[in-house]
């Protein structure tokens, strides 16, 4: 058996999420039924970096899975992009030790959350951009950023629907706010994030750039733990998983 590992793109849109799951159309699913086609009715279980929520998209998403099949890299990059749908694009592919484990080998994910802080939408954009037509205070943004940076336990920054039982201690190596002309990027780069973590950060940081909150509070609300003390959760539209890094 080799082991194949894949970066992969995709639009969120028109899906219920990457995992599989009983209540819509998986990004999964869709990947899994051409590796199927590919193997002759033999069904193929790939195992990702991590899960993305519905309407959420991928740049550098990564999966592995285990295959009989000798075919060169190039080649199953073709055939699977020719087997998957429009929305789902198959970047590289490569050979991997059988070792090689995508979510649990995983040293750094980098999210990245889109803004359009205009008068007036982009319709041709609303699923790929979150529009806030309220001026914001990017300066008041960058200077919480700060705060979010480093080791915390980010309980506040947590879905309370989450089913994780063990620590919410996690590590925040960088945190960016950037504008160019009327579009605002918001970048997370750390070993790992909970459950709905970078889009509540953002709503909170949203709601400092509007002036409901003081940068500073942004420190209060990690220490105190409490989902209720942070922003709203920001829609799904403008988180993409950017990039997911690996040791050499």
């Amino acid at each position: 058996m080799k082991r194949i590992m894949c970066v992969v793109s995709y639009d969120g849109t028109n899906y219920a999420g990457y995992q599989i799951q009983t209540n819509g159309i998986a990004i999964q699913a869709k990947i899994q039924v051409a590796l199927k086609l590919m193997h002759k009715g033999t069904a193929v279980q790939i195992t990702s970096s991590g899960r993305t929520d519905a309407g959420v998209h991928a740049v550098g998403q990564v999966f592995h899975f285990d295959t009989f099949l000798s075919i060169p890299s190039d080649n199953w990059k073709r055939a699977l992009n020719t087997l998957l749908p429009d929305d789902i694009h198959i970047n590289s592919v490569k050979e991997v030790d059988n070792n090689f484990h995508a979510r649990y080998d995983s040293v750094s994910k980098e999210y990245r959350y889109l803004v359009l802080n205009s008068p007036e939408p982009d319709l041709f954009k609303r699923n790929h951009i979150l529009h806030v037509k309220d001026k914001l205070d990017v300066r008041a943004m960058q200077e919480a950023c700060q705060w979010i940076e480093g080791e915390h336990d980010f309980s506040a920054f947590c879905s309370a629907k989450t089913d994780l039982k063990g620590s919410k201690i996690r590590t925040v190596y960088q945190v960016t706010c950037e504008q160019q002309g009327d579009q605002i990027t918001f970048i997370f780069r750390g070993s790992g994030f909970l459950y709905n973590m970078v889009r509540i950060l953002v709503g909170t940081l949203i709601g400092i750039g509007k002036g409901v909150h003081r940068p500073e509070e942004m420190k209060e609300m990690i220490e105190s733990k409490s989902r209720e003390k942070a922003g709203i959760t920001a829609p799904p539209n403008g988180l993409y998983l950017w990039r997911v890094r690996y040791l050499e």
